[in-house]
């Protein structure tokens, strides 16, 4: 009989994949949930999402909906500045948890986000798990008599030798010896791979960047894939239904030969305030905030609530997508 006491849906890579499915949202969803717990709980919950739908990509964007109070002692920041709380908490979530230790300094922001729901994604390994790729933090110079190199700690019993030379308290994905004798081995001797390598080279989902973007147009301007985003998706209830780009016989059907698609979500007061907040797009003739998108799409036709908050949107979005992200990964 199968064990069922532990996860077992281990991730397993078919094959290289260059495209990638990006999300944005305001950073004002902070600002509107009340204490330190509920902040913390709202960027776990977008992090669980992104992990489980194999988002690569995170833009947390100002909306102008958020008060803005004056920075808090111990540089606490849920209050002074939600776009940069939810970007660091969806950070240290997604950072592997033997690495965090190192790179995050004890933080007010952080102060319970030891306790939320565990991501559990690709690149979170055990010591005993064998994978090529690895993250791991620089440890300093390598003192194993080799000219130059740096030693890295990728969460094995073995130190990782590089022959780049990285200042200490780097984080770096390491591309380790292609056998699973590694955990025998004195000295492993790997190779720092760009983030990218996993997913690109080897299929595997290897967890999300996360940038700041200071209005709704620079979420686009300063897309970091080559091209910019070819679909990008915004999400209203005054939008078309869903099944629009996902059901092949209608006319404004998405192909799955995209490479980077985005689906942007609106806080509070909606993508219409993100519009109003950014007086670059409105000095360029955008008069409706459905302008700024390939589509503009409602995710759920005939809802029961007044509201859909973002987190709920988050879910419901990806879930709705899956099919076309499905489709172009068997392309």
């Amino acid at each position: 009989a199968p064990n069922t006491s532990r996860p077992s849906a281990i991730f397993k890579p078919t094959r290289g994949r260059a495209h990638t499915l990006s999300i944005a949202l305001p950073g004002s969803v902070i600002a509107n949930a009340v204490t330190h717990d509920q902040k913390t709980s709202l960027a776990g919950q977008i992090a669980r999402a992104c992990a489980v739908f194999c988002v690569d990509e995170v833009v947390v964007f100002d909306d102008g909906q958020a008060e803005i109070r004056a920075p808090e002692q111990g540089g606490y920041t849920a209050y002074s500045d939600p776009s940069f709380f939810l970007y660091h908490v969806l950070t240290y979530l997604e950072t592997p948890p033997n690495l965090r230790k190192s790179l995050f300094p004890i933080h007010p922001d952080l102060r319970t986000a030891g306790a939320l729901p565990s991501l559990d994604m690709p690149h979170h390994l055990r010591s005993d798990e064998w994978c090529q790729f690895r993250e791991g933090i620089t440890i300093g110079p390598s003192r194993n008599g080799r000219e130059g190199g740096t030693l890295v700690d990728c969460g094995l019993a073995t130190k990782v030798y590089i022959p780049d030379e990285i200042e200490p308290q780097t984080r770096v994905t390491v591309q380790l010896p292609d056998n699973g004798l590694i955990h025998h081995a004195e000295i492993i001797i790997g190779e720092a791979v760009s983030p990218d390598t996993p997913r690109e080279d080897g299929g595997y989902y290897w967890g999300y960047a996360v940038r700041q973007a200071s209005s709704l147009g620079s979420v686009f301007t300063e897309c970091p894939f080559d091209g910019g985003y070819d679909v990008s998706i915004g999400t209203s209830e005054r939008g078309r239904p869903l099944r629009s780009i996902t059901e092949q016989g209608s006319a404004t059907y998405v192909e799955p030969t995209w490479n980077h698609m985005i689906m942007v979500l609106g806080g509070v007061s909606g993508l219409e305030a993100g519009l109003r907040a950014d007086k670059e797009l409105q000095a360029a003739g955008v008069s409706e905030a459905a302008q700024v998108f390939d589509f503009w799409i409602n995710l759920v036709l005939g809802q029961g609530s007044r509201t859909i908050r973002t987190e709920e949107a988050i879910w419901i979005g990806l879930t709705g997508m899956r099919g076309m992200v499905e489709a172009r990964n068997e392309r």
